[in-house]
């Protein structure tokens, strides 16, 4: 089932370029801002729940379509570059088994758990 998930997330990556190539952007716009949504993660700096619950907000594939759906609202293609970055973030993440996290630690996600932690559970 976690390979269909991953296959399913790897296709809604593509479905992001394919987005992204629609727009006006050069092509080198879209590697160089993929992963800035990881900067949510400086809430961890705080503590494990703060943290969460600024890598949760960013990640989270409703903002992504919120604010593609504001960029065609508005007609603004910046909008929309930042809501197919953040769908494409959380897309690849998400394939390599790095999901929303739980308040516990950041190793803890609804994919389960990752890092070194995951084998010393077996």
């Amino acid at each position: 089932m976690k390979q269909l998930l991953k296959l399913e997330e790897f296709a809604m990556f593509g479905c992001s370029i394919l987005a992204f190539n629609q727009l006006q952007f050069d092509w080198w716009w879209f590697p160089t801002l993929l992963l800035i949504p990881d900067l949510s993660m400086i809430g961890y700096l705080i503590n494990p729940k703060v943290g969460a619950y600024c890598y949760n907000f960013v990640h989270h594939k409703a903002l992504a379509l919120l604010i593609v759906g504001l960029g065609f609202y508005l007609s603004n293609h910046c909008l929309l570059l930042s809501g197919i970055i953040l769908f494409a973030h959380s897309s690849m993440d998400r394939v390599f088994g790095y999901g929303l996290k739980y308040i516990t630690s950041f190793n803890d996600t609804h994919l389960g758990i990752i890092g070194h932690q995951k084998n010393n559970t077996k």
